[in-house]
Parts: structure tokens; sequence; C-alpha cells
């Protein structure tokens, strides 16, 4: 059997003519001689009746102090019950299937409710009714324990699940169907001039996505460049091929070659961050001054970003609605930190830049010419990374599509 895995989120089976559009998309790949296994999320978005923030907002009506493990038990209903219309309208347009909650399909996880890690997939049960001729539609974004408890995988699950079950199935493919063409190469709502990209390395996509961009969550590249199984992030409404994501270099079915003509292939962004500034001793003590401000943010639970530590100085980012914790925790332990809020983080992400000079060059040409000032800059072989004013976080970006992307 040649398995696709398909992935279809929450918008693309909002409705009964979607989900009928959703069915021929899967009856589709059937009659091309695929055997689909389908996964799905919770139909809608927040105030839709079955979306995932409607059952966690019905809840927390009752109490706010919900266990982690029943808020699990809640939020896998909504995926439940878009696998089972699912597999309902497929059955009503004759095609045979049948719904499988993540348990039954063989996703074994830990035991971290709301944020659980898949330890490893049976896919016995897949098996079995996909030769007995079935559509399998599996309810995304959740497992069990290995002690049998109903997990939830957190921000993006369903996409790790789609990309799990690839993985496990060795499929041809893994396809993530969402509401736009593909991959951009910046948010259509900024740079209106935003290209399709038609292929993007595994590694780069990995980095857009932690760098801000939602199309996929970054674990289920990761699960997919583990395995090597291709990914393509295409849209539910037109028939086109999306972008495929592959090893660099890769050709697949002899017709698509990744190439590093590109220096930066996509520019992302994370908004509503705060810059941190504090000022330590030069001298030897200094040092631990370092590790005592880390320890105390690390107890308090508070995740620190975009570090750079100077002789005196430490600057690093934070989310803006932690930014009141943050200093306090740092006042507390003899700190007197300078804060910036209203910062957004711009990253330009390409692995056609590694080696090559001029790059910063080109970046910082870039925006001086626009005005916009740099507040902080990072780099590694793929990506750069700079801090901005969120204000001009879009004339940022729209600035560095120009200076590498436009024409290309």
């Amino acid at each position: 059997m040649k398995f696709l895995v398909q992935k279809f989120g929450g918008t693309s089976v909002a409705n009964p003519d979607l989900r009928k559009t959703v069915a021929c998309k899967i009856i589709g790949a059937r009659e091309k001689g695929f055997t689909p296994v389908v996964v799905v999320s919770a139909m809608g978005r927040k105030g839709e009746p079955y979306a995932t923030d409607s059952l966690l907002c019905l809840v927390r009506q009752v109490c706010d102090e919900v266990s982690g493990r029943d808020l699990d038990l809640l939020l896998s209903c909504g995926e439940v019950i878009s696998g089972v219309i699912m597999s309902a309208t497929l059955q009503s347009m004759g095609c045979p299937a049948v719904s499988l909650t993540g348990a039954q399909a063989g996703i074994i996880t830990d035991s971290q409710f709301n944020e659980a890690r898949i330890l490893k997939v049976d896919v016995a049960n897949i098996l079995r009714h996909a030769r007995e001729g079935k559509v399998v539609v599996v309810a995304g974004f959740q497992g069990v324990s290995e002690d049998g408890e109903i997990t939830t995988l957190g921000r993006g699950g369903s996409d790790t699940t789609a990309a799990a079950l690839g993985a496990a199935l060795k499929a041809a493919y893994i396809d993530i169907y969402t509401d736009v063409e593909g991959i951009m190469t910046a948010d259509p709502r900024i740079v209106t001039d935003a290209m399709m990209l038609k292929a993007i390395t595994y590694d780069e996509l990995c980095h857009l996505a932690h760098e801000g961009a939602k199309v996929i969550h970054p674990r289920a590249v990761e699960i997919a460049m583990q395995k090597g199984v291709p990914l393509r992030v295409r849209s539910t409404f037109t028939e086109t091929e999306g972008t495929l994501v592959a090893g660099s270099g890769e050709v697949y079915k002899g017709a698509v070659d990744i190439c590093r003509d590109r220096t930066i292939t996509g520019i992302t962004q994370i908004i509503n961050l705060a810059q941190f500034k504090v000022q330590l001793d030069t001298n030897p003590a200094g040092l631990g001054e370092q590790r005592r401000m880390f320890r105390g943010l690390a107890l308090a639970g508070i995740s620190i970003d975009f570090v750079n530590i100077l002789p005196g100085l430490v600057l690093f980012t934070v989310r803006e609605d932690l930014a009141d914790k943050a200093v306090q925790v740092l006042e507390n332990t003899g700190f007197n930190p300078e804060v910036q809020t209203g910062c957004a983080k711009v990253s330009a992400v390409g692995a056609g830049m590694a080696g090559v000079p001029g790059v910063i060059a080109d970046i910082v040409d870039a925006l001086t010419r626009k005005q916009v000032n740099i507040m902080q800059c990072n780099d590694s072989h793929t990506t750069v990374w700079l801090l901005v004013k969120q204000d001009d976080m879009e004339t940022a970006i729209r600035a560095l599509h120009r200076q590498f992307l436009s024409g290309h």
C-alpha cells in the first residue's frame, strides 16, 4: 500500500460544504492509487461549538482550576467529533471509512498532560482497516499514555499526529492542508507581493516555524525530517501542488530539485516582546551575577530569548505578558533592569546565506534606508534575527523582502 497522510485543519472541516470539498480530495487521492490516512482537527475556531477554545471556555465558566488530566479528556472531544463527522461524510459519498481516536490509532505518549510528546506509534489497527479498503480518519492532537490516560499534544498537535503517522507508515507524502496556497516568502498581509515557494528544505521550514510562521508546527517538520518523509503544504481550496518540503539537494519524482540560488528563503516575525537590559559588574564577580540572574528567571518559569552577553551587560527578550513578572524576579534578586516593551523579532531565514559575505551589510543597508533602528542582532548559518520596535516591524519586513526576494 502506498500511504498518503492528509491533515485538515479546523477551518477546512468547519461546515458541510467544506467537508465535502475535503472528502473529494480524499477520494481523489484513492483514485490516484494512494491509501489515504486522514488526520483532522476540531471543527472551526473559537466561538464555534466544537472548537478547542470553545470547549476550554465551557469548562472555565465552571472552574478555573481544572486538572490537566480532566482538561485533556475534555479537549480531546473536539477532534473525536470532527473525525466521526468526516468519516460519515465520506460514507455518505460512497467511500468506506472508519473514525479512530488517537488511542485507537496507536499514538502512545508520555504522561505530560496538555503538552504530551509521542513516544511511539503502533499502526496495527490502521493497517487492519486499510487492508479492508477503508479510509482511516484519525482524531489529531491526542494520544494515550502508557498507563491508559488520554493526553493532548499541545499547540499544533494535529500536525504532529500527521507527521508521526506518516513516519510510522513510511508514507509517500504527508500533506498538510491549510487555508493558504503553501509556504510564502513573507506574511502576505504585510508584503503584498509575497510569493509562494515551490520547495523549501526541512531545516529552513523548521526555522521559519520556530520564528513565528504559523503554517505548520516545527515538531511536525522535525519528525518528517528524521524519517525523510516529504511534506507538502497545500491549500484545501485549490488544486495547486503547494510547497514541497524536502532534504537539501534531494530530488523527488525526478522533477524537483531544491537549489541554492537564493540567499534568503523567507522572512517571518514574532510580536509582543519586551527587551531587557541588565547592567552587571565587569570584574570576575559579574560571572556569578549572570548565573544568579539566569537561574532566578528559570526557577520562576520565565523563558528568555535573543540573549546577548557582553562585558558588563546582558540583553534578552521575554514575552510582553511576562515582563512585569520578570522585572519583579530580577528586582528581588538585586538587579535593576531597563525594559523596552513594544518590540518584535524579525527573522530572515535561508540556507543559502551560509558562508556568503555581505548579508548583514545588505540587511543594515535595507533597514537604514527606511530609518528602522536595529535594537539587537544575532545570526546563525541559516538565520539572521533582528529586534526592532513593533511599530517598525512591517516596514522592516517589506524592506528585507524587497532587498532579498522581490523578483526571485
